[in-house]
């Protein structure tokens, strides 16, 4: 058997291929993670030479956790790659008080939602310590064209259409199921 090498964008279209009728919305929302994580991984790569990047914002998450310059960075990176693919229509995410709906034309006739931790760990970069990125994809429980609702993000987890982490470190690693 002959082993290539492809890119992870590859590999996502080519599993594509592998679903008769697919329409392509989950491999974009993958392509969406890729490149957010991508940006975040270069700026966690370099966060012992840009202190600026590093340490607390000064405020709390939903959680009660210190919020780090790092969290609030992934989360905006997140948000604005997803947003912006038009086949989501909101994202919960560790970072924010409340869900996130995208209330423009084309995002609320879009079929999911993702829960998501942009940077689980975020405390442990100051000691060098693997920090990553949790996600989870849902279809949505609203019908379509309206306003995302709280009931599209509380699902159970057989719900799920894909879900998956990032680990950050010397190298960038993405695990996910569909």
């Amino acid at each position: 058997m002959v082993m290539k090498n492809i890119t992870i964008g590859e590999f996502i279209v080519e599993s594509q291929n592998n679903f008769p009728g697919s329409s392509g919305e989950l491999s974009k929302i993958l392509s969406a993670i890729k490149l957010a994580s991508k940006i975040v991984s270069h700026h966690i790569n370099k966060a012992g030479l840009a202190k600026e990047i590093l340490g607390s914002s000064g405020a709390e998450n939903i959680q009660g956790e210190d919020q780090q310059k790092l969290d609030i960075f992934a989360n905006d990176k997140f948000i604005n790659a997803l947003s912006a693919r038009g086949v989501i229509c909101g994202v919960a995410s560790e970072e924010n008080d409340s869900y996130i709906a995208f209330n423009d034309k084309v995002n609320t006739q879009a079929k999911y939602v993702v829960l998501i931790d942009p940077l689980d760990g975020s405390s442990n970069i100051d000691v060098n310590v693997s920090v990553g990125t949790i996600f989870s994809v849902f279809r949505r429980k609203s019908n379509l064209g309206e306003k995302v609702q709280l009931e599209d993000f509380l699902q159970s987890g057989d719900e799920q259409v894909a879900a998956g982490y990032l680990i950050y470190g010397s190298s960038t690693m993405l695990v996910y199921s569909t």
